[in-house]
């Protein structure tokens, strides 16, 4: 038979010379109140790593395009992607569209989208003094001008296609794309500006590599700007 004698509890003493439990420190930590400042520091650096990351996710694709194209637009000599494509064509507008009386420019419009396949928006129209009307078409990296005889009703038609490459282009500079496009290429600013300034702040919270963060990012301040003057010297 084994015995088990009491143990009679610590003393004061003892109890300060071995130390407090390992459980005991656990309860002792959990128990005191973290400070308001250690618990915005630890939001705000949840919130700026999860908006970093899924803003970069969310924006990847329309970021490599801009990326990309921005390349291509510093090079336009790069047509890779095909040369420009120029058709002519040649005919007599139909009666309704009003010639030899009120020119009705939208019968006008459609006739040759439907019969010629022109694209792009409508960029100007109207009749010279000589009786000749135009219709000019723009789009990204599209031109198509239409030139009739307000009399006779007989036309011409220019239509010429850029190349790939240079649509692309077209699109990075937002050129007869649309109010639909120019609100695309702002909203991608919006979240570059949202990716860096989010970038900024997680190096900022991270006390190891603040510094160099903070002194790279000065430097290349600095060689952006002095990059620029000499651009523009």
């Amino acid at each position: 038979m084994f015995r088990v004698e009491a143990r009679a509890p610590l003393t004061r003493r003892e109890d300060e010379r071995t130390g407090p439990s390992p459980e005991h420190l656990a309860r002792i930590t959990s128990s005191v109140p973290r400070s308001a400042g250690s618990i915005w520091k630890r939001r705000s650096q949840f919130w700026l790593r999860w908006a970093h990351v899924y803003i970069s996710m969310f924006s990847l694709l329309v970021m490599l395009f801009f990326g990309v194209t921005g390349i291509t637009l510093n090079h336009p000599e790069w047509v890779f992607g095909g040369d420009a494509v120029e058709s002519t064509f040649s005919g007599v507008l139909p009666a309704a569209s009003g010639v030899g009386d009120e020119v009705e420019f939208l019968v006008i419009s459609e006739f040759v989208r439907q019969q010629h396949g022109v694209g792009g928006e409508v960029a100007d129209f109207g009749i010279g003094d000589d009786g000749r009307g135009s219709i000019s078409y723009r789009g990204p990296g599209y031109v198509a001008d239409l030139f009739f005889d307000s009399e006779s009703g007989a036309y011409d038609l220019t239509v010429s296609e850029d190349g790939f490459v240079a649509t692309m282009n077209a699109l990075h500079q937002g050129r007869d794309a649309g109010s639909l496009w120019r609100w695309i290429i702002d909203i991608s600013g919006v979240l570059l500006v949202a990716i860096a300034l989010t970038g900024l702040g997680i190096q900022i919270f991270m006390k190891k590599r603040r510094f160099t963060a903070l002194t790279w990012s000065v430097v290349g301040a600095v060689a952006t700007a002095v990059l620029i003057w000499m651009a523009l010297a």
